[in-house]
């Protein structure tokens, strides 16, 4: 996922957010009404994620990330209705922050050499309960007649993206930390990553503290059920079983660390099986490629296969659950592997899955992997 430090600390022009998140919108282009109706959905995630910090107060820790990631989203969507109402959002949101219930300054801008930014905020933007209680209405407002937002909608428009900015302000957000997470997020999750730009993690290491640049590991399934890998004609790691009543084929789950290692060029569990850590940097060994780091693969692999279960292992399937890529964001932060945006993620997970119901069909076989490709593949034994 593109991260918040693409996008550096300071203002956002808004006209650069909409031409970013652009390239995310694949709702057709003349359908207002879905994006209309994406829009009131995201102002009732702002509305839930404040009713939790409500009921659970500091038991809630995440309240600041989730509302900042909705008020991003509803941004997305009400971008989105702007474009199809020919309203530019830039010229929405400056209408908005004028009169009498905004407070305006002007600053030394960085955005370009001598500029000045005319800064606006909420002067008494009242409870949060009440804010986004008229956030809700506006929305409401705003879906009542799609069609005219194209004609005679643009006060409507404005009111909303003035009640937006009170909300913001209640809330104690900082409007351009949500516009910047909401680059991240979208880029991130609907656009190809440019192969130059991903991450690499033992580059600078010896061959020996690197994972393979390609590779093949033979699984097979002996008469106990049990599987092994070889590398190498090696034997590595533990033989392993379903571990679970109904079988499932669990038993050949480390196709899935095979996968993070060729797409991802990240994986502790595949490390540690063929002991290539990186043990000259202490502190890559303890922190990325150890007992944690391990512990957060398997963990992860064993969620997903879950989710996986509930959808025939992915079979016939394009896409992966944007709820699904989320929490494996939020599982993998802190650790070097966050650096991958989510959509060269699912490409893991997909081409991971394509390979593991081979494996399982045949009950075994050559899975291939090259990192220079971030590919992984399939051969019968």
């Amino acid at each position: 996922m593109a991260k918040d430090t693409d996008y550096p600390s300071g203002s956002v022009v808004l006209t650069k957010y909409a031409a970013d998140v652009l390239p995310t919108d694949i709702l057709q282009p003349d359908d207002i009404n879905r994006a209309l109706m994406g829009l009131y959905g995201e102002v009732g995630g702002i509305m839930s994620s404040a009713k939790k910090h409500v009921r659970e107060g500091d038991a809630y820790p995440g309240f600041r990330r989730a509302a900042e990631e909705e008020f991003g989203d509803t941004l997305w969507y009400f971008n989105a209705v702007c474009r199809r109402a020919n309203a530019p959002l830039e010229q929405i949101f400056a209408e908005a922050a004028t009169g009498p219930s905004f407070a305006t300054t002007c600053a030394a801008s960085g955005a370009t050499p001598g500029s000045v930014a005319h800064v606006a905020t909420p002067i008494d933007a009242g409870h949060i309960d009440e804010s986004l209680f008229n956030l809700g209405l506006r929305a409401a407002e705003l879906l009542r007649q799609p069609q005219r937002l194209r004609d005679e909608g643009r006060p409507k428009l404005v009111e909303f993206a003035r009640t937006y900015l009170r909300a913001l302000h209640s809330s104690n957000l900082v409007f351009a930390d949500v516009v910047r997470r909401n680059i991240s997020k979208t880029r991130g999750a609907f656009i190809e990553p440019n192969p130059n730009e991903l991450p690499t993690f033992d580059d600078e290491f010896n061959e020996e503290e690197r994972l393979p640049n390609d590779f093949r590991i033979r699984i097979s399934q002996r008469n106990a059920g049990r599987s092994y890998l070889q590398w190498n004609d090696v034997f590595i790691g533990d033989p392993l079983t379903d571990n679970v009543g109904d079988p499932d084929g669990y038993r050949f789950h480390d196709v899935f660390h095979l996968a993070h290692a060729a797409i991802l060029h990240w994986s502790p569990v595949f490390r540690a099986l063929i002991k290539q850590k990186r043990k000259s940097k202490g502190r890559f060994d303890e922190e990325q490629d150890s007992g944690r780091a391990i512990v957060v693969e398997e963990g992860l692999t064993a969620w997903i296969f879950m989710r996986a279960k509930e959808l025939n292992y992915f079979e016939g399937q394009k896409k992966v659950s944007f709820d699904i890529l989320k929490t494996i964001e939020e599982f993998t932060s802190g650790y070097e592997v966050s650096r991958c945006p989510v959509k060269l993620w699912e490409r893991a997970i997909l081409d991971g899955y394509a390979v593991f119901r081979q494996i399982r069909d045949a009950k075994g076989g050559w899975v291939i992997g090259n990192r220079t490709t971030r590919t992984i593949c399939f051969e019968p034994l």
